[in-house]
């Protein structure tokens, strides 16, 4: 009976599913069209003779592994904060919140101009990176930077929504058996939060790979993928340049596709 009253439902609200899944397909249409017209647009013979390309090559493995080490610095300090974030209420929080999200919102070239002012020689950390011997003008380490600067918001966002998650009633009970505050933190709270804090981490670490004004302006050379399209696509035109984007594009794909898949099968052991 109760079967039967479901189907029921599910009959009378079928019209407005069918219309939110059109709309759905288009929406899916405007993100597939592009990238497949750039697929078909691009030989197998193009895109080998690019996968040859050291530059190429060299660029692409220092935007994964830049932007992975700039999600994973990063993380140290952004999941405590979020957790910090999620639980307590102080003064001027919304505008903390806000500030978190400035980076979003603002143009990346005028990030990229922000950071300049602190990271060059006569910048603050500028100055006392300068005196440990190392540079970020010009380096991975300004990359890495300017890829964090306009990712992190992604992870403090999708941490802090994980911890509010968290039954505080969980953290009291570990607490009242006598277990420390930090134990708590790592034991209960983000193994509990996991699944927001790595889905967050994914999105930093995809934003970072896909960032171009910032670093453009801070580091030109070495060159990571966005920047070596946007300069090959000016000196030699489309027909150039399309198989390093597809290429690119696959990797990326390839890389969060992975991802995905063991956040999902972390996801399903908790369960």
């Amino acid at each position: 009976m109760q079967d039967t009253k479901y189907q029921i439902r599910n009959t009378r609200y079928e019209p407005l599913s069918l219309a939110f899944a059109a709309l759905g397909g288009l929406v899916l249409l405007f993100i597939v069209a592009p990238l497949a017209s750039l697929f078909v647009n691009c030989s197998v013979p193009e895109l080998a003779e690019t996968a040859k390309d050291v530059g190429v090559r060299s660029s692409i493995w220092l935007t994964l592994w830049t932007s992975m080490a700039a999600t994973m610095l990063f993380a140290l300090a952004a999941i405590p904060f979020a957790y910090l974030l999620a639980r307590k209420d102080f003064p001027l929080k919304g505008l903390v919140m806000a500030i978190i999200d400035l980076p979003i919102v603002i143009p990346h070239s005028a990030a990229g101009i922000a950071l300049l002012g602190i990271v060059s020689k006569n910048g603050a950390l500028g100055k006392t990176a300068a005196k440990m011997g190392f540079s970020f003008i010009g380096t991975p380490a300004g990359i890495m930077t300017a890829m964090a600067f306009v990712s992190i918001p992604y992870l403090l966002n999708s941490a802090r929504d994980g911890f509010l998650a968290v039954p505080v009633r969980l953290e009291k009970a570990a607490l009242s058996l006598g277990a420390s505050p930090l134990r708590v933190f790592l034991t209960v709270s983000v193994p509990l939060a996991w699944r927001s804090i790595l889905s967050g981490s994914i999105l930093m670490w995809a934003r970072g790979m896909s960032e171009f004004g910032a670093v453009l302006i801070i580091a030109y050379h070495p060159m990571i993928t966005p920047v070596l399209i946007y300069e090959r696509l000016g000196a030699f035109g489309l027909k150039y340049t399309r198989p390093t984007a597809v290429l690119f594009i696959v990797v990326c794909l390839v890389f969060l596709v992975v991802l995905r898949l063991l956040a999902g099968g972390k996801n399903n052991a908790q369960r």
